[in-house]
């Protein structure tokens, strides 16, 4: 059943104009028994999330690189909690799409409502961390990454994710999300969902934000109020 799922969920993801980038933005759907499916669309990637906000529930998540080629999306997951089995495996699927609507006929899902269309919004894409300052405090010091493990923070023009993951593995090692604002100096995050520890649903984060030369600039303190500052840089598509 969620392998149909999985799959009914990427017939959504294109244009009906072929050879144009995907669409970027967030969509939602609620499932018959009162769950939301998020679902991230930036820079030819994107991630997909069940979970209940009310019920501090969180369900599943998958994600990975995304093109359109012919007509179809051809998608290639670097994670998926629920079935590991899945990642690295290519597929392709046709889709349609209407006005504020992801609409298919596959699965028991008819259509996704659009949330946002990441439209004029500066943070919307994909990020990685590159420079972390040690215990939160003093100077920022570069990270060089020599494995294929990462952290990954998808932001539409309100939601975001974040992902920890080792594609070469099969690995998922944590994930939260939720909507977000970045405005006068200050990045706020609001926790819709964490796989670690759902205690933290529903609180409110705010952090020290700039952005300049493609580089974010962020500080402040943790969920576990631990001191932080560290620079992300976006993933080139």
């Amino acid at each position: 059943m969620m392998r149909a799922f999985c799959l009914f969920v990427l017939l959504a993801f294109g244009q009906v104009v072929y050879g144009q980038a995907l669409p970027r933005g967030a969509w939602k759907l609620n499932t018959a028994d009162g769950n939301t499916v998020t679902m991230i669309i930036v820079d030819d990637y994107l991630v997909i999330t069940e979970f209940s906000r009310e019920r501090k529930l969180f369900g599943y998540t998958e994600g990975g690189t995304a093109a359109l080629d012919g007509g179809h999306v051809v998608y290639t997951p670097e994670f998926n909690s629920r079935d590991s089995t899945q990642v690295g495996k290519v597929t392709r699927i046709p889709f349609s799409t209407g006005k504020g609507q992801l609409s298919f006929s596959y699965g028991p899902f008819k259509s996704w409502s659009l949330v946002d269309d990441a439209a004029g919004h500066a943070m919307a894409g994909v990020w990685h961390i590159t420079e972390r300052a040690n215990g939160g405090v003093g100077p920022l010091v570069r990270i060089h990454q020599t494995g294929p493990r990462k952290t990954l923070k998808i932001l539409s023009g309100t939601c975001f994710q974040w992902v920890a993951m080792n594609p070469a593995v099969k690995g998922f090692y944590g994930t939260g999300g939720g909507t977000y604002t970045a405005k006068d100096g200050k990045y706020t995050e609001h926790i819709s969902f964490f796989s670690r520890d759902n205690s933290r649903v529903g609180a409110a984060l705010s952090f020290n934000w700039s952005l300049e030369n493609g580089k974010w600039d962020h500080s402040g303190k943790s969920s576990k109020g631990d001191p932080i500052h560290e620079t992300w840089e976006r993933v080139k598509p």
